[in-house]
């Protein structure tokens, strides 16, 4: 479909839904979403990629003196929030971020993502398909409308109401996820109470990762609705499971799924094996990314199902990698060690950079780990070429720095300006004097 055709299409919309404004929605350094609102009489020059913002004030993007940034809208990006006022909707771009010589800005994550998958396709591939799997609490909130500890419900895994308090609000994300054209596919409890997952279809990498945007606003506006505070913090209660957001992989030419091959072991292609031993290699480089916060670490321990060695299976779910059953077009490998307070463009581009890394090296993974990981002593692990990922964010930095491969993935901007933010908040959390330590030792010397 031309430009010019999307335009039409996007006006008629306008019309029929009675939009009144208009939204330019990007993604800063840290996965938070911002935006630039515009009336409709402002429209056209946001559709002409004139319109300007202050790159300064958002983090990791530019320095005062370099300043001025502009918007461009990405025309299949557009869609009106149902939730809005029938007086006038509100409705959105998702916008790469441009110099003002008119040249992508390196440090754009959703622009970084699209140039790693340049160098997927001349690799000969068509399509880095994902699939994710993000979940989310539900608090209450207190009569101040801020968000309390108290949780919603004591339901447990597949669980339903009475014990399930928070289906209707999940239903309720579902019905406007679907108005916005999102194929859900499943929702449910998980394992923890007040814990919810609700996932959609797969789609290439850069569309999939705008829709774990869109989903985090949806569930977080909707729950606002129902008296609820919806969190994607990977661990914000001690003692019960975490949130995961699981990447489900698979690389395409045309509309043929490479990582199947009926012939070959497990109906895996080679490309499957050398795409896993990548993940593998920089699974402890790439984990500040996928990563990360400090509270994502508390996540990463042996108990809560989350997985925090580097190995792989196609039959238990204790590693890192697991490779789902399901084949012909639906053949994928899946990444568990991600949490959904990664952003998701960055998420991508190093998980895809690995697995690339891993095909172009013709890298062999190390044999399966087809045994429950969690029950294995350090030895044991050791002996099988098990390795632990980094234990708190510092960690991760300093496995990051390491690996040119990531760096590379980043680009230069992204990087530094990551690991910058990333080592501030560090210390932060160092210097911060915790509860915990009060309960322990206040009365104890």
């Amino acid at each position: 479909m031309s430009s010019e055709t999307t335009k039409k299409n996007i006006y008629k919309m306008i019309e029929e839904e009675n939009v009144r404004f208009i939204r330019l929605q990007f993604t800063d350094m840290l996965g938070t979403i911002k935006n630039v609102e515009i009336p409709l009489s402002q429209l056209e020059k946001a559709l002409d990629n004139k319109m300007m913002f202050d790159g300064s004030s958002i983090e990791g993007f530019v320095r005062i003196e370099e300043s001025d940034m502009y918007l461009y809208p990405d025309l299949d990006t557009f869609v009106v929030y149902p939730w809005t006022s029938d007086k006038g909707k509100v409705a959105r771009f998702i916008c790469d971020i441009y110099n003002p010589d008119g040249t992508p800005f390196e440090g754009c994550p959703r622009y970084n993502l699209k140039r790693n998958l340049k160098k997927m396709e001349k690799l000969g591939f068509t399509a880095f398909n994902i699939g994710t799997e993000p979940e989310f609490f539900l608090f209450k909130l207190d009569e101040k409308g801020d968000p309390s500890l108290e949780l919603n419900d004591r339901g447990g895994y597949f669980d339903l109401a009475p014990t399930d308090l928070g289906e209707n609000c999940r239903r309720d994300i579902v019905l406007e996820l679907e108005e916005m054209g999102f194929e859900i596919e499943a929702s449910h409890h998980e394992v923890a109470p007040g814990q919810h997952e609700i996932d959609f279809k797969y789609s290439d990498a850069v569309k999939h990762a705008d829709d774990i945007q869109t989903f985090k606003l949806v569930v977080k506006t909707i729950a606002r609705k129902h008296n609820l505070h919806a969190t994607f913090m990977p661990k914000p209660l001690f003692g019960v499971n975490g949130s995961g957001m699981h990447v489900n992989m698979s690389l395409f030419k045309g509309n043929e799924n490479m990582f199947f091959d009926e012939k070959g072991d497990m109906e895996l292609s080679e490309l499957t094996m050398q795409f896993t031993a990548g993940i593998i290699k920089h699974a402890t480089n790439f984990t500040a990314i996928t990563n990360p916060t400090v509270n994502s670490y508390k996540r990463l321990v042996p108990g809560y199902e989350a997985p925090c060695y580097v190995a792989w299976s196609g039959l238990n779910r204790s590693p890192l990698i697991r490779i789902p059953s399901s084949r012909g077009l639906s053949t994928r490998i899946e990444a568990r060690s991600v949490d959904p307070a990664a952003n998701p463009y960055m998420a991508m581009s190093v998980l895809l950079a690995s697995g690339l890394d891993g095909i172009e090296n013709k890298l062999t993974p190390p044999s399966p780990i087809d045994r429950n990981i969690y029950a294995m002593d350090k030895a044991e692990r050791i002996e099988n070429g098990i390795k632990d990922l980094p234990a708190t964010l510092m960690d991760a930095l300093v496995e990051l720095e390491k690996d040119e491969v990531i760096k590379e993935a980043l680009g230069d901007h992204l990087y530094e300006h990551f690991v910058e933010a990333k080592e501030i908040e560090w210390d932060m959390f160092r210097t911060t004097v915790h509860p915990w330590e009060r309960e322990q030792y206040l009365t104890s010397y």
